[in-house]
């Protein structure tokens, strides 16, 4: 009988999507970094 994978914690599927949703998130920063001309930290009201 295999040992189930955890529901919570590190699990490959978890650390899957976290991977997936960063670089996402990456490039939706950097689309509107081109779009309007605003760093990224400005428009987060950092600078």
């Amino acid at each position: 009988m295999e040992n189930p994978e955890p529901k919570f914690g590190f699990t490959r599927f978890a650390e899957t999507w976290n991977g997936r949703l960063a670089m996402l998130g990456i490039l939706i920063g950097l689309l509107t970094e081109l779009i309007t001309g605003k760093s990224i930290l400005s428009q987060l009201g950092l600078m």
